[in-house]
Order: C-alpha cells, then sequence, then structure tokens
C-alpha cells in the first residue's frame, strides 16, 4: 500500500461496524428471544423469495441472448450471456465469455453474480427487502478461467468496478429481448486515482443514465453497479494538491430519441505537485446504445494537457499538468420525434 496508515483506518472502521452489528443482533435476540429472531430472519428470506418469484412468472419464458465487450489494451474482451426464464425462475450462462487475460479486468465470480441479481431485482421487484430470499430463483454460471470466472492469480481490481457494469449491461440487453428495458447508460465508473509517497486520491465520476420508455435519462449520476457520491470540490482542494478547474455537465452527449439519455460530466484537475496518475475507463471505443430506435449516447474522452489518452492509462504528471475526464451520455430510447 502507498499509503498503510490510511488504509489501517479503513480496516479498522470495518471491524468496528462488523462487531456493532455482532451485539446489536445479540441485544435483539436477549430482548425478542433467539427463536423468534430467527423466525423473523427465516421469513424475511421467504417473502422476498415469494415477491421475487410472483414478478419471474409475469415476464415472457425463452432464452434471450446478448453480447458486449470490454476495452482491453489486445483489443475488446467478449462478454456473453444467455438468460432463460422458466416459469418463476431464471438462468444465466456466460458460455461463450472471452478467457481471463493479463490485465486487470478479470471478474470473480461473486462479482459476476452480484451484477446478475441486480440486474434481475431491477426488472423484478426494485423495492424487495434484501436478502438471500430475493436471489433464490436465479442461478449464474460461468466457464472457470473466463473473463467472469477468474481463478488465481488473475488481477481484478477493473473486475469489480468496470466488468460488473459490462455484465449488467449485457444482462438488460439480452431482457430487453422480452420487455422493454432502459438504454445503456454510461456503463463505466470512470475511476481517476492520483497520488506519490505523501497522498492518495480516488474518485469515480458519473455520466449520463440511458433514457427509459417513460422519461429522459438522468445527467451526471453513477449508473448501475456504482454508489459512490460527489466529493465536494472545496473538500477536495483542502485535503489534496489538486485544483478541480471545470466540473460541468456535458451538454448534447446523450443520445437522441423520443426520449432522450442523459448528458456526460467535463471534470478537469489540476496537478499542483508531482504525482503518478492512473485511469481505468470504459466506453471510449463503444459508444452506450440506445434502445428501440433510439440514438447511441456520446463516447467518452480522457486526455492529458489537451493529449487524448487511452481508457486505460498510466502517467507521470508534473506540478500544474491539468487531467480532462469526458464521460458517455446515455443512450436514447425510441425513435427521435416519433
Amino acid at each position: 500500500m502507498r499509503n498503510p496508515d490510511e488504509r489501517r483506518g479503513d480496516v479498522r472502521a470495518q471491524v468496528a461496524a462488523q462487531r456493532l452489528a455482532e451485539r446489536r443482533v445479540a441485544e435483539l435476540c436477549a430482548r425478542r428471544g433467539r427463536a423468534a429472531v430467527s423466525a423473523a430472519m427465516d421469513e424475511l428470506f421467504a417473502y422476498s423469495e415469494r415477491l421475487v418469484r410472483a414478478a419471474i412468472s409475469a415476464l415472457p419464458d425463452g432464452r434471450y441472448d446478448a453480447a458486449d465487450a470490454l476495452e482491453a489494451a489486445e483489443g475488446a474482451l467478449d462478454v456473453r450471456a444467455a438468460v432463460t426464464i422458466a416459469g418463476d425462475e431464471v438462468a444465466i450462462d456466460f458460455a461463450g465469455t472471452s478467457s481471463q487475460h493479463d490485465g486487470n479486468l478479470n471478474c470473480p465470480l461473486a462479482v459476476t453474480r452480484s451484477a446478475s441479481f441486480f440486474v434481475v431485482r431491477c426488472l423484478t421487484n426494485p423495492d424487495v427487502p434484501a436478502s438471500g430470499g430475493a436471489f433464490a430463483p436465479v442461478t449464474v454460471s460461468a466457464p472457470e478461467g473466463s473473463l467472469v470466472n477468474a481463478r488465481p492469480p488473475a488481477a481484478v481490481v477493473a473486475g469489480n468496478v468496470e466488468t460488473s457494469g459490462r455484465i449488467v449491461d449485457c444482462l438488460f440487453r439480452a431482457f430487453g429481448a422480452a420487455l422493454d428495458v432502459t438504454a445503456q447508460g454510461q456503463g463505466t465508473m470512470n475511476n481517476v486515482a492520483l497520488g506519490n509517497d505523501r497522498f492518495t486520491y480516488y474518485e469515480t465520476i458519473g455520466g449520463g443514465q440511458g433514457a427509459c420508455p417513460t422519461a429522459d435519462g438522468p445527467s451526471g449520476v453513477h449508473v448501475t453497479m456504482s454508489n459512490t457520491l460527489n466529493t465536494p470540490v472545496e473538500a477536495l482542494e483542502l485535503s489534496y494538491p489538486l485544483r478541480v478547474e471545470r466540473y460541468e455537465l456535458r451538454r448534447g452527449s446523450g443520445g437522441a430519441g423520443r426520449h432522450r439519455g442523459g448528458d456526460g460530466v467535463v471534470r478537469e484537475l489540476r496537478a499542483l505537485e508531482d504525482c503518478r496518475l492512473s485511469i481505468i475507463s470504459e466506453r471510449r471505443a463503444h459508444s452506450p446504445q440506445g434502445q428501440r430506435g433510439g440514438e447511441d449516447g456520446a463516447r467518452g474522452r480522457n486526455l492529458l494537457n489537451g493529449e487524448e489518452l487511452p481508457a486505460k492509462a498510466t502517467r507521470e504528471l508534473r506540478a500544474g499538468d491539468v487531467i480532462r475526464i469526458e464521460t458517455p451520455g446515455g443512450g436514447g430510447f425510441g425513435v427521435p420525434g416519433a
């Protein structure tokens, strides 16, 4: 770790949260009785499962296939999925997905399952109580050693932040053959890390969400698997040797349609001391796709002092250098003007 003291603080916070949860569950059992608490947990599990099974039953049975691509240094990596709806169950199979590679876009099966569950929850009952019961009707399989079921010693850091989003996009496209789904959003977290021996700063940047059948997509938001919040400019500049030169919506980057995709973001950071830059991003070569005749959203761009950078890049910065991130827009929904 570049800054081990900061990371120790993160670990201590996680351990403290676990210990607090342990105490609270013990207090609940002491107040209500262990049998009653256990029965309530079982009922929550069963209730969530019933709700999701009922929603799946309303979907049209069949097999629906889709594919998408990740942008790696060696070229595009395929993500392929077959979704089979049968009664009140869904089976998702990632056979045909590219093999794990030498970069860090590989995905553990746990992340693949989480992304799959997220899509099913969005399309069935998004407000169902969170529990394993909501996922009981869903099975996920992927070939061992593939991009979405990587085996050690594969690097997986970008699997969580980028490949997870591509899995979501791929599965929404598959379900879109059976029902109306939103157009693709920005499909990336636009990961930017800056640091040296004195500091480390990491952020993700929002973009455009895809339009849905009834409304335009929101602008400047995190899409699909990301849940990070915006860092206030004042807090960033007080804590780090960075200056935010520009932070605005990327007007017109959302795809046109009966409902328009959301716009991405333009963010410029100036380094105030020498440091190293790392970017992990997607949708720089492939646009977020529109749905039902809607136009695609604009691709993202990464620039250093005006020079175009690839989707994945590491550079040494000097004080005064400016990094500019233009995040993708969301796809539109429906034929424009229809």
